[in-house]
């Protein structure tokens, strides 16, 4: 009898540039652009993609990625550097011996912090550092690396989805309204907090599931036989075989005490305070960064993160050699997650490039304009999860779309608010599970999972969420 042939799973970067070379060939079959000198007719066509630009478009991805590379570089040294005094392997499994049985409790509790970051500030390509330490936490704990990506992702993703005070998503799309276009603000924000905790709900009742199955029947494991061993042999030193009683030694204490300052230092610094009013902060860091907290972006996460990298080894006693080389080798492994995500921006340049965004949106306002108010939601949620896949970032989805599609809804008379949170929505649903978005590709390879494997365990929830999402949507309808 002939053995079964393995399935062969394509990689990361094979599914980017599939998708970037089908969006070249997408621009030649739509019909061409028209232009009044230098400015494109809106929605009249799209310029095809020339060989050259098709092949340059993941190159010119890192242009568009450098900023989140060099913070994940420098984030590989700080990992590195705290992986060497030991002190995250030995808290883990002290954090596992406390819990005793318990370990899915973490799982709504870090779920619903991420998703305050998330529905606050946006947070998702921050998240890309907490993958590895989630990753290992839920091996040691007897799930896999997939349930730690998932309380990352879904956790953060179910607050972007529901963005309610996000400046990056909910904030872009108020100001992006034009004159005479106005909407109640706190009827958005009521939206926004449904979609956000029915988001959250959902996501960690499958999470958790998932974990608890896992946890009973390690054979259940949604990871392919590849996946299990690069996992073993990544986090398997924090697994805790042999349920002897572990301690912590002071400087280990004092280092994770560091470690966690860290992040939470980062946190509030990418936090906007000023378009909340608060203004405590903005005499704080300018001096160290150039940038007070609540102003940071990536070069000033990463420079946090080389600093308290240097901080940590002197307290370790790593000497001049032992850190160099130790932060370099971190580094270093950073490389195929970067490359990954510049590839995955790639998709965004050659849309642009071609005005292929600019031709769905104008042409599928058009044919939304002829429906009623019940088909108009639903329609233009999935509208927008087609152009979310083109556009992932939330801003820039946001920009593009809001001065179109906003008008529109209010000359029919539908419920403005209703269709800024369906942009919203749509965006933050895609970005749970797109290979355009970078937060996603590079978390994934970091805790050792392949895209494939989150796509086919993740589109069942996905698929959930979004269903309750146009339900929720067309019930606000039926109310304003």
């Amino acid at each position: 009898m002939a053995k079964k042939k393995a399935k062969v799973m394509l990689s990361s970067f094979s599914i980017i540039l599939i998708l970037i070379f089908g969006l070249g060939i997408l621009s030649h079959v739509l019909p061409n652009a028209q232009f009044v000198g230098e400015d494109i007719v809106n929605g009249s066509g799209t310029v095809g993609a020339t060989l050259s630009q098709v092949l340059m478009a993941p190159i010119l991805g890192f242009e568009d990625a450098i900023d989140v590379g060099i913070f994940i570089m420098m984030l590989g040294g700080l990992l590195a550097i705290i992986n060497k005094t030991g002190a995250l392997e030995t808290g883990i499994k002290v954090l596992v011996h406390k819990l005793k049985g318990r370990e899915v409790l973490l799982i709504p509790i870090l779920m619903l912090i991420f998703s305050i970051c998330g529905t606050t500030y946006g947070m998702l390509e921050e998240t890309v550092g907490f993958y590895v330490l989630l990753a290992a936490t839920m091996m040691a704990a007897g799930m896999d690396p997939l349930v730690g990506s998932a309380v990352v992702l879904l956790g953060a993703g179910s607050g972007c989805l529901g963005s309610t005070i996000n400046p990056f998503a909910t904030g872009v799309a108020l100001s992006a309204l034009p004159d005479g276009v106005t909407a109640n603000q706190g009827l958005v924000l009521l939206i926004a907090v449904f979609l956000w905790l029915t988001t959250l709900i959902i996501s960690i009742l499958f999470v958790m599931s998932y974990a608890k199955k896992v946890q009973r029947d390690k054979g259940s494991t949604f990871l392919s036989l590849r996946e299990q061993k690069a996992a073993e042999k990544k986090f398997g030193q924090f697994e805790d075989k042999d349920k002897k009683e572990v301690k912590l030694t002071t400087k280990q204490k004092v280092t994770l005490i560091l470690f966690g300052l860290t992040f939470l230092v980062m946190i509030i610094g990418f936090v906007p305070w000023g378009e909340f009013g608060i203004t405590f902060f903005d005499s704080f860091t300018g001096w160290l960064t150039g940038s007070s907290l609540g102003n940071w972006w990536f070069y000033e996460a990463a420079l946090w993160f080389l600093i308290m990298s240097i901080i940590i080894a002197i307290i370790n006693r790593f000497g001049e050699k032992g850190f160099v080389d130790t932060f370099v080798d971190g580094a270093d492994d950073m490389i195929g997650v970067i490359l990954i995500i510049a590839i995955a921006r790639g998709a965004s340049v050659l849309m642009r490039q071609t005005y292929l965004d600019n031709y769905i949106i104008y042409n599928a306002a058009n044919m939304l304009a002829k429906l009623p108010e019940l088909a108009f939601v639903p329609l233009n949620y999935i509208l927008h999860v087609i152009l979310s896949v083109l556009v992932p970032s939330s801003s820039g989805l946001a920009t593009l779309s809001t001065p179109i599609i906003a008008p529109l809804a209010s000359q029919l008379g539908y419920s403005v608010e209703v269709t800024i949170m369906t942009l919203v929505a749509a965006n933050g649903l895609v970005n749970l599970i797109t290979p355009t978005c970078g937060a996603i590709m590079g978390g994934l390879a970091l805790a050792k999972v392949e895209y494939s494997t989150w796509f086919r365990w993740a589109f069942k929830i996905v698929l959930t969420i979004m269903l309750v999402n146009i339900f929720v949507l067309c019930l606000f309808t039926l109310l304003v």
